[in-house]
């Protein structure tokens, strides 16, 4: 009963943990979405273009964040609930690897603007280059075999996290873009081409920000109902 209370009691916080992240990824997402609405309207200042941008970012750490923890929280509580077999000395890894990543992501995030900044941030982006694919092909092999994630609630969220994955990190390209657009226009003035290539940008990421929250809460429904 003992060793069974303190399962209870790493799980439950673990769980709980689960809960902020997803609700900082969700609820920062939608923030960004706002922040950024004025960051492509040549027809304001570009001190308030700015600004806007400088408070998408800071919203944005904190989905970011959460998306990072996200990996091994889910690993972590698969392996307690029995539905993925990865666990002792390789979550130990999984962790570590994670403290590393986020830590690259929050140095990146203290260096926005700079060419640090973005030299980590695509360093950051690189990593996702291989979690996308292993976590896509890991669920879409457990949902056609049932291994190694036996459940298939859970091999479908790890392969709709993997796609969503990829949608965010589209929408991280915009963001990087940002700081290369507002250095020509703050080093030449009024250029036309870039106001386009920012208000294309920004078009075409609003759009595919409804997908993302739509991926986000069917997720969240995954990991709750767990219909299938």
């Amino acid at each position: 009963m003992e060793l069974l209370g303190m399962y209870l009691d790493e799980h439950l916080v673990l769980r709980w943990l689960h809960i902020i992240a997803m609700a900082y990824w969700l609820g920062g997402e939608w923030g960004v979405f706002n922040a950024a609405r004025n960051i492509a309207r040549p027809d304001l200042p570009l001190d308030e273009r700015l600004r806007h941008m400088e408070t998408a970012y800071r919203i944005d750490i904190l989905a970011r964040t959460g998306i990072i923890l996200l990996l091994p929280l889910g690993l972590h509580m698969g392996f307690n609930l029995g539905v993925q077999p990865l666990g002792g000395s390789w979550l130990v890894g999984m962790w570590i690897f994670v403290a590393g990543w986020l830590s690259l992501t929050l140095t990146a995030f203290f260096q926005r603007g700079s060419d640090l900044g973005i030299l980590l941030t695509k360093l950051d982006e690189a990593i996702r280059y291989f979690v996308i694919p292993a976590l896509f092909l890991t669920g879409i092999y457990s949902l056609i075999t049932g291994g190694p994630f036996s459940a298939h609630w859970y091999a479908a969220k790890a392969t709709l996290f993997s796609g969503l994955l990829i949608i965010g990190l589209i929408l991280r390209f915009v963001m990087r873009d940002w700081v290369t657009d507002f250095r020509k226009l703050m080093a030449g003035g009024p250029n036309p081409a870039v106001e386009q290539k920012m208000a294309s940008a920004m078009a075409f990421s609003r759009k595919l920000a409804y997908f993302y929250w739509a991926g986000i809460i069917t997720m969240a429904f995954l990991g709750t109902v767990k219909p299938i």
